[in-house]
């Protein structure tokens, strides 16, 4: 939010730019319990990203989302993912069409295409980078 309200007026000058909001797959669907605060905040995100597309298009501004699915890349993650045990994380597994959790360049690699020109005519959207756990879940 801090960060479009600072680079819009930037862009706009420019009449382009390109915005990536980094929502989470809670903020799509159910998600661990106890995260209703994260997974809350996360899908304001797809709604800011939604709603800011709409009237930054208008400047040539392209606002998109990327929703990751889990990934440990970070401390947090990491506990999250002990935390787990082995039942917990062959559950989280078997939940994810591709049989296997995200590499953090892979979240990088969707947010280089909403960034790219091969994006040029893609507004709005909110891709899940989450090796098919929301299509499954």
């Amino acid at each position: 939010f801090h960060f479009t309200r600072a680079a819009a007026p930037i862009m706009k000058r420019a009449g382009r730019g390109a915005i990536v909001n980094i929502s989470s797959g809670a903020g799509r669907s159910y998600s661990l319990t106890g995260i209703q605060a994260y997974a809350s905040a996360k899908a304001g995100l797809i709604g800011l990203t939604r709603q800011t597309a709409r009237e930054l298009g208008a400047h040539g501004i392209r606002v998109n989302c990327v929703a990751p699915g889990f990934v440990r890349s970070n401390p947090a993650s990491e506990r999250q993912w002990e935390a787990m045990g082995a039942a917990g994380q062959r559950r989280l597994l078997d939940s994810i069409a591709l049989g296997r959790l995200g590499l953090p360049e892979e979240i990088a690699r969707a947010v280089i295409f909403f960034l790219s020109d091969d994006a040029a005519y893609v507004t709005g959207q909110t891709i899940s980078v989450d090796g098919g756990h929301w299509m499954l879940g």
